[in-house]
């Protein structure tokens, strides 16, 4: 996959993203200086696919508080789920799944799938009455059956795009 840096990235701030060691960013983009990235340079995340070759995009409206699956831009699932409150919003913008980490623990429920921003992933709950509130520490919760089937259908790589 390729990532574009944008404006105060970091070579460690991409690594934290995308949860792949530095040393494994410096080599894959054969890289000399660590300090010398600019706005707009492709980087090599070799730890993934190329999201264009996935057919799934996930849309989810903060907003609306729906996740929305679409395979081939048709829409396949429409799913109810709770996302961040006012003082812990959900992040708005473009990311893909990096990992994922079956039945996490804690408030996390049965799946967690972590996004290309550190803190951040769509995940179960332990508390099913949050799902279509505005609740999370800015999160994407889903209902524990909903989170499995979404994790089963879609791979890391998928696109995810957050709108208001």
């Amino acid at each position: 996959m390729i990532h574009t840096v944008s404006q105060g990235e970091t070579l460690t701030i991409i690594a934290a993203n995308y949860r792949i060691p530095i040393q494994q960013l410096v080599a894959a983009n054969q890289l000399s200086n660590l300090n010398m990235l600019y706005v707009g340079q492709k980087i090599t995340i070799p730890t993934l696919p190329d999201p264009e070759m996935i057919p799934y995009t996930i849309h989810i409206s903060v907003s609306n508080r729906r996740l929305v699956l679409q395979h081939s831009g048709q829409v396949i699932k429409d799913y109810p789920i709770a996302v961040g409150s006012m003082v812990t919003a959900t992040p708005i913008g473009d990311f893909v799944i990096v990992n994922r980490q079956p039945n996490p623990g804690g408030p996390y429920g049965s799946m967690w799938l972590s996004l290309s921003k550190l803190h951040y992933g769509i995940h179960g709950t332990n508390n099913p009455s949050s799902i279509g509130k505005a609740v999370s520490h800015g999160c994407i919760r889903m209902h524990n059956q909903d989170v499995n089937d979404l994790a089963a259908l879609v791979p890391n790589g998928t696109r995810v795009f957050i709108r208001p």
